[in-house]
């Protein structure tokens, strides 16, 4: 599938591995230059701690002199923290809302300019099946995912009579090292294995198993093609079922 005419300048956030990486290398094969950032940085990345301003600002300004105006961008970086809510902090609630919201809101301001100037441009976050509908135990992370559609759907309505459109990807629970290390807490935490928390998780989904990152960038990719401009303000989940509309 092509992304848009060849070329096209795509910029991934947390892009170091799991869903980030599979996007990034997606786009590349489709034909994009792609701008990878990562927390931290290193090979092939560029540093970005998204919930800070100045960071975002100097990461965009370094990727847009590197391959130019942007006309993709895909908020991926993210986080997630569990615990009852009742024992549940305001710093808790604060980095959630940081990394999941407040870091779209960063980046998407820092590229939108760019975005509205091209004849055809894609906004895609990523964002859970945890912002269609409600977890226990992780009410923060419910929260800012909630917030992250709501911002999609947002921007979708401000800018439809220009050529960006803003959709959201809602996976399940998808083979990352954000799950794995939620499994090693839920074992540590219970004594249960790790196969049998697997089990729990996969149990989730009506196909009984997890979603994988390369599932997760296929649909990145198809919204980021000429066949999906009519879709716009969408969140779409990949949960075998677990949410429909």
């Amino acid at each position: 599938m092509t992304v848009m005419p060849t070329g096209f300048h795509a910029v991934v956030t947390g892009a170091s591995r799991g869903i980030g990486a599979a996007i990034a290398d997606a786009l590349a094969e489709a034909g994009a230059l792609v701008s990878r950032l990562g927390r931290t940085g290193g090979e092939n990345l560029i540093a970005c701690d998204v919930t800070q301003a100045e960071s975002v600002k100097k990461a965009f300004a370094l990727a847009r002199d590197i391959h130019g105006p942007i006309q993709i961008l895909i908020n991926n970086a993210g986080g997630a923290e569990s615990a009852p809510f009742a024992k549940s902090d305001l710093a808790q609630l604060d980095r959630m809302l940081a990394v999941n919201l407040k870091g779209a809101w960063l980046c998407t301001q820092a590229a939108v300019e760019d975005l509205l100037a091209a004849p055809s441009a894609r906004l895609i976050n990523i964002a859970s099946i945890a912002g269609q509908k409600g977890f226990p135990y992780i009410a923060a992370y419910c929260s800012a995912k909630h917030g992250l559609i709501g911002l999609t759907r947002a921007l979708a309505a401000e800018y439809a009579g220009s050529g960006l459109t803003v959709n959201a990807i809602c996976p399940g629970y998808t083979e990352t090292d954000l799950v794995f290390n939620a499994i090693r807490q839920i074992v540590e935490k219970t004594g249960r294995t790790a196969e049998e928390v697997r089990a729990t998780f996969a149990a989730h989904n009506p196909q009984g198993r997890l979603i994988t990152p390369t599932e997760v960038a296929a649909a990145a990719l198809w919204l980021c093609s000429p066949q999906s401009a009519a879709i716009n303000g969408q969140s779409l989940s990949l949960s075998g079922g677990e949410i429909t509309p």
